[in-house]
């Protein structure tokens, strides 16, 4: 039993950095293609650093809880175990 809570533990670690990577490639890919929109459409104004620094503060956050803080998941399945042990 304690093999598959490890193993459980490491699995939701790698899923949360997974989906890191795959936020921060998405991130990547439309950032520079509004850069492009943004020098052929409009190249006498700069727009494109605001969705940069908007959706780049959320690119952050969750670089944070991925690799900086993943015992965030531990803390919610304890919670959820008491929940269930209480019905």
């Amino acid at each position: 039993m304690e093999q598959s809570k490890e193993y459980s533990h490491a699995k939701k670690r790698v899923e949360a950095k997974m989906g890191f990577y795959t936020h921060f490639a998405v991130f990547v890919a439309v950032v520079l293609f509004l850069a492009i929109i943004n020098f052929f459409a409009s190249p006498g104004t700069m727009w494109v650093h605001w969705p940069f620094l908007g959706w780049g503060a959320a690119v952050a956050l969750h670089f944070v809880f991925a690799f900086l803080f993943p015992g965030r998941f531990a803390v919610t399945e304890d919670m959820i175990r008491k929940e269930l042990s209480k019905s």
